[in-house]
């Protein structure tokens, strides 16, 4: 009985204490998509990912049913970094749907002015000024800012009711929401004034991922690879802490006014804990604090992926070949910064192709020499079919101008002609390739199945092809590995190549689509594919991972468009949709959400890339 009267005097107390409108409530799972295409049309930074903000404490004044239930210490605002926007992740705050909604479009407008997110500015001030960059860039947002203005003052408190430092506060507040024109300073009360939803956070929290204290203490590798898990959608709030002294010892705990004393214990989690347990854990902390044990675990296995010895590695072609990388923070190019190792594979055999693809290998052929006697339109005839339209208005101007012109090739004609069209293939051999798709076959096995239809498809049409795969650790050890040149038959030594593929490191994406750009781009055809086949994002050991290998791969994607190539990637990531909009384009990828089905879907799109 008194568990029952308990559970329902705590479901009570919390929903009297927390005025929100569930029945209104706007999450950013159903906002993710309009949101990401809004704040890149705002103007916003294309390579922040979206996410949900977890709730950080305000510390202002709450509510009498508030300190009851223990309820409104935390609330979730917007904040951005150099790599994520930070959303709430529901929006109940209003009665009415349509302006919840509304909140999470301004939200977005506002964070897509903030260029620089560490811009030392007071927070009001800081605020005023996105508010006037979002609403003189975009001026049919006024009304929907007047509207949540409205909606909002009628939730703050009545600074009437306020002590006389927080009711100066909750003016300004006020004054700068409905003027952001005017210059306000926040006055000083004692404690923070209530959180502004319709602002930026006012000091985000420092999120940083749980790494070494320096470069030179971080392991040189991972024993995973690359971790196709997908990531949390929250992050919390951390903070660094020196390890404490000794096996125990007091720790001091606020809990509001009372002060307390709890006993620490200096435990250290084994290595065979269950991780489960461990999120469940953090799921519970509002602030999680990091120390380094200066004492090493005697269990931990440190896993490094060495490079395998001369007499067993791959043959290298060359010395290698240094390029540049774009570091984006610095926004230029680093000449010199990577090093390319051309390479083939040493023992090769005289295979034939795999069993299980050869009837859809003679498919796929009779198929592909359909597109050997491309028909096309030869302009600029003495003599045609039809007239050329182009040509005629071109002589009908000219003439008219008063300038001679000849008028002798007016017309055109429907003709036979050759594809003047070269491909180049660069599949991903990253170690993550290593991962299971089913019971018998790994994404290597699939990728390797591609290869061999992709060879027979394109030997049907006569059109100039090479396929080269990559993988890297570090930038001077980024390895291209050579399955078919521009100038190679594909025979029995191309399928040799092509089943001696096995998974490799790392994924530096943008030196080898800069190095695949410059073999593409001297093949001199009047169009050029450059086919990305990978199954994750860039990566490597050094600060490659995240928002640096992003964009360089993206800076890669743009130098291989200006040579004239049309770079397109396929990818088998589910989450490639994620980031793929904003390295090759919304036109220039696709998601192969099936891996097993790559191996007949890969020939038949070249077909319909390059059927126009």
């Amino acid at each position: 009985m008194e568990e029952w009267v308990g559970k329902k005097w705590h479901r009570w107390i919390t929903s009297t204490a927390e005025q929100d409108h569930a029945e209104a409530a706007v999450t950013l799972e159903e906002m993710r998509v309009t949101l990401a295409v809004l704040f890149r049309a705002f103007g916003g930074d294309g390579g922040l990912k979206i996410e949900a903000a977890s709730g950080t404490e305000h510390g202002a004044r709450r509510r009498f049913l508030q300190k009851v239930a223990g309820t409104g210490r935390a609330v979730p605002l917007a904040w951005r970094d150099e790599s994520t926007l930070r959303l709430p992740g529901r929006i109940d705050l209003f009665p009415e749907r349509e302006r919840n909604r509304d909140l999470y479009l301004w939200l977005a407008a506002l964070a897509a002015g903030e260029e620089t997110p560490d811009l030392p500015l007071p927070w009001v001030a800081r605020n005023q000024a996105l508010t006037r960059i979002a609403l003189a860039r975009f001026p049919g947002l006024r009304t929907r800012y007047a509207q949540l203005i409205a909606a909002l003052q009628a939730l703050r408190p009545d600074p009437d009711s306020l002590p006389d430092g927080e009711a100066a506060q909750e003016r300004v507040i006020r004054a700068a929401l409905s003027d952001p024109d005017q210059t306000l300073e926040l006055p000083w009360a004692g404690r923070p004034p209530q959180p502004v939803h319709l602002w930026l956070h006012p000091s985000p929290p420092l999120l940083r991922a749980v790494r070494c204290s320096s470069e030179q203490d971080a392991p040189d590798g991972s024993p995973s690879g690359e971790s196709k898990e997908p990531e949390k959608k929250q992050r919390r709030r951390a903070e660094r802490t020196d390890m404490p002294e000794g096996e125990d010892g007091l720790v001091a705990i606020r809990m509001d006014a009372i002060l307390s004393w709890a006993e620490f214990m200096n435990v250290d989690r084994t290595t065979d804990d269950d991780d489960e347990d461990a999120e469940k854990a953090a799921e519970d902390m509002d602030v999680m604090s990091v120390s380094r044990d200066s004492q090493p675990s005697v269990k931990r296995l440190r896993f490094d992926l060495d490079m395998p010895a001369a007499e067993y590695d791959d043959l290298p072609l060359s010395e290698g070949v240094t390029l540049p990388e774009w570091d984006y923070r610095k926004r230029e190019l680093q000449p010199d910064r990577c090093c390319i190792l051309p390479m083939e594979a040493r023992h090769l055999g005289a295979p034939e192709l795999p069993v299980h693809l050869r009837r859809t290998a003679k498919r796929l052929r009779n198929q592909f020499q359909a597109l050997v006697q491309t028909r096309i339109w030869e302009r600029g005839l003495a003599d045609g079919s039809e007239v050329d339209l182009d040509a005629y208005l071109h002589f009908t101007t000219e003439k008219m101008s008063g300038h001679v012109a000849a008028g002798d090739n007016l017309y055109r004609e429907f003709r036979n002609g050759n594809r003047d069209l070269a491909c180049l293939l660069l599949a991903d051999l990253s170690l993550s390739t290593d991962a299971a798709v089913n019971d018998d076959d790994r994404v290597i096995d699939v990728i390797r199945d591609s290869l061999h239809l992709f060879t027979e498809a394109l030997s049907a049409t006569g059109d100039r092809f090479a396929i080269h795969g990559f993988s890297s650790k570090r930038r001077d050890q980024v390895r291209v590995h050579k399955l078919k040149g521009f100038d190679e038959r594909p025979d029995d030594r191309v399928r040799g190549r092509i089943n001696a593929i096995k998974p490799g490191y790392y994924t530096r994406m943008g030196a080898a689509i800069r190095y695949s750009a410059d073999l593409l781009s001297r093949q001199g055809a009047s169009r050029q594919l450059l086919l990305i086949l990978t199954d994750g994002k860039p990566n490597d050991l050094d600060k490659y991972e995240g928002r640096y290998g992003i964009e360089d791969t993206r800076e890669a994607v743009r130098e291989a468009r200006k040579k004239g190539l049309f770079p397109f990637c396929v990818t088998i990531d589910r989450e490639g949709g994620e980031y793929l909009p904003h390295l090759f384009g919304p036109d220039s990828f696709i998601v192969i959400r099936r891996p097993e089905e790559l191996p007949k879907h890969l020939p038949l799109l070249y077909a319909r890339l390059t059927a126009s």
